[in-house]
């Protein structure tokens, strides 16, 4: 199975349906069936002090290292300006991202929480995980 990782609290913000959209520096042509894990590493100083963005998820149902949810990668594009802009009017999506020209916004649909958390260690990229 497909997976990515994020480190918290975006791992928890796709798994409760709050983020949808993924943001990175780089492009993939994967489409398809894609498994969200939640990285070891502690939540990064710039998201403890950013309290809007701190105040989406509860503290206590974060859940380190282990793979959460499962979603469908529709697409991948390209930021614009204009792209952007429409992204700002919501701003749940928007303080959960980085938004600037030249990054990619991974789009996904269909999220599903697992039954059980999959314990497992991450890796950088898109990767593989075998039952």
């Amino acid at each position: 199975m497909k997976v990515l990782s994020l480190t918290e609290p975006y791992a928890t913000l796709i798994k409760s349906g709050k983020k949808k959209i993924e943001t990175r520096s780089w492009k993939t042509n994967y489409r398809g069936k894609l498994y969200i894990h939640s990285s070891s590493t502690k939540i990064p100083k710039e998201c403890r002090n950013n309290i809007d963005l701190m105040l989406l998820v509860d503290m206590d149902k974060l859940n380190y290292g282990n793979i959460i949810c499962s979603c469908e990668l529709v697409d991948c594009i390209e930021m614009t300006d204009e792209f952007i802009q429409e992204i700002k009017k919501n701003k749940t999506e928007y303080i959960s991202g980085v938004y600037a020209e030249g990054r990619y916004a991974w789009i996904l649909e269909d999220i599903r929480i697992l039954d059980e958390p999959i314990r497992a260690k991450g890796h950088l990229g898109i990767w593989n995980y075998e039952l």
